[in-house]
């Protein structure tokens, strides 16, 4: 370490003014290259450097703005789906409470139109039930007449004569013809 401050201390080893030579301390000559270029770059990069860094400065800066928009975008655009949410949530429940009651008075039709249905039945069955009483006494009383009618004709058949029989005959043929007029 002392070579190299010795280096830059001493004159010894600069050859004098005027005349050119070799430096073969390569530390030396190393560091007095390099702040020579870093003073030229310096001053004449500063310049350069200096619209790099600006023109970067300004990208940057209008990055910074866009994202800022976007950003802003982004928060409208969120704040919209956070309002169709609450609408669309609104409106399901709407349906939901809506669908409930539908159902509620679906149900409540069906069970009275099946109670509608249970009575109608009911009713059908207590008229077939008495058609089938009329008709069954009917077919009785049919019976019945026709037994009687039958007895009373062979009762007649062994009391009358034919004589007797021939006007009663009339008799009824006449009635009936009276019957027939009467009803047209």
């Amino acid at each position: 370490m002392k070579n190299i401050t010795d280096s830059f201390v001493s004159l010894d080893h600069w050859p004098p003014a005027g005349s050119f030579g070799f430096n073969t301390d390569i530390l030396a000559t190393n560091l007095i290259n390099l702040s020579v270029v870093l003073g030229v770059l310096i001053f004449f990069g500063k310049g350069v450097l200096k619209d790099l860094l600006d023109n970067r400065k300004q990208r940057i800066l209008s990055t910074i703005r866009n994202s800022e928009k976007l950003r802003e975008e982004a928060i409208e655009q969120l704040e919209k789906a956070r309002t169709r949410l609450r609408k669309v949530e609104i409106e399901a429940d709407e349906f939901r409470v809506n669908g409930y009651s539908e159902i509620e008075r679906e149900k409540r039709n069906l069970i009275n139109a099946t109670y509608e249905n249970l009575e109608r039945l009911e009713n059908y069955k207590n008229e077939t039930l008495l058609f089938e009483q009329q008709k069954a006494i009917n077919q009785v009383r049919q019976r019945v007449f026709q037994q009687a009618l039958q007895g009373a004709l062979g009762t007649l058949n062994n009391c009358l004569n034919s004589e007797l029989h021939l006007r009663i005959i009339s008799a009824n043929i006449g009635m009936l013809g009276a019957v027939k007029e009467t009803t047209d």
